[in-house]
């Protein structure tokens, strides 16, 4: 299950967030565009991130840069507005996702903090 919840939470953020990074870098509007590179991004990193993602590091690196790769083939521009475009895409991702999980609708295990149970964690005051 929870594998189902982090391919549809990241279907719909990751187009969201490749929409906004497109935008912002490469001036491109194409939301479907987008919500394909979301597609085809979220099920690139459900299925790595299960044969990588539990390398320490090594994994996280390979994950990141597939999608580069991923953006970069289906955007114009070089490597470097790829990688600019994914990382405006993991902080929007990060952002809405966070928020999501303030609101109870997703754990914050689906943005990578493992053990939390789907709450916050509190600060001594």
């Amino acid at each position: 299950m929870v594998f189902v919840t982090t391919f549809v939470a990241s279907l719909l953020t990751g187009g969201l967030g490749v929409y906004l990074g497109a935008r912002t870098v490469v001036d491109s509007h194409d939301y479907v565009n987008a919500a394909i590179t979301g597609l085809i991004g979220a099920l690139v990193l459900v299925g790595g991130g299960l044969l990588f993602g539990w390398v320490p590091l090594l994994g996280q690196a390979l994950l990141f840069a597939v999608y580069v790769g991923l953006i970069g083939r289906r955007y114009p521009g070089d490597w470097l507005d790829a990688a600019k475009i994914a990382a405006i895409a993991w902080l929007t991702v990060l952002v809405v996702l966070a928020v999501l999980a303030g609101l109870g609708f997703v754990t914050l295990e689906v943005i990578g903090v493992p053990g939390s149970g789907g709450s916050l964690p509190e600060f001594p005051s």
